[in-house]
C-alpha cells in the first residue's frame, strides 16, 4: 500500500503515516519507486482499521539487532521454523512474545 493509501484507511494524514514510520509503529520499504507498507501491518477493529499493536516492540528489536528496513521486512514475510509460520502472521496471532524472543536470539 502507498502511504496515501494507509493514510486513507486509517483516516489519518499523510504526515501522521510519516510520524507512524519514524515511531516504528509501521515498516516501510522501497522495493522500486515510492515507499509501501504492507497491509498484514493493519488490523480490523470494531470495523475500523488500525496498526497492528504489537509490530512496534519487534520493529525496535529488529533494529537494535541491526536489521536494515529491508532486512526487517524480510524477515518478517519469511517462514521462521521456530514458529511454523511467517514472524508477521505470529504477531497477528498474538504471539508476540514468541517472535521477540527469536529475535532477541538472533542479536546473539
Amino acid at each position: 500500500m502507498s502511504l496515501p493509501e494507509v493514510a486513507e484507511v486509517l483516516g489519518i494524514r499523510l504526515r501522521d503515516v510519516r510520524s507512524l514510520i519514524s515511531d516504528r509503529r509501521l515498516l516501510a520499504v522501497r522495493p522500486t519507486g515510492p515507499l509501501v507498507i504492507t497491509s498484514d501491518q493493519l488490523v480490523e477493529v470494531d470495523g475500523a482499521w488500525e496498526v497492528l499493536g504489537n509490530l512496534r516492540g519487534t520493529l525496535i528489536l529488529l533494529t537494535d539487532a541491526g536489521f536494515s528496513d529491508d532486512e526487517a521486512h524480510e524477515w518478517l514475510h519469511r517462514v521462521e521454523p521456530e514458529l511454523g509460520e511467517t514472524p508477521i502472521e505470529a504477531l497477528r496471532a498474538g504471539k508476540h512474545r514468541a517472535v521477540r524472543r527469536i529475535v532477541a536470539s538472533l542479536a546473539f
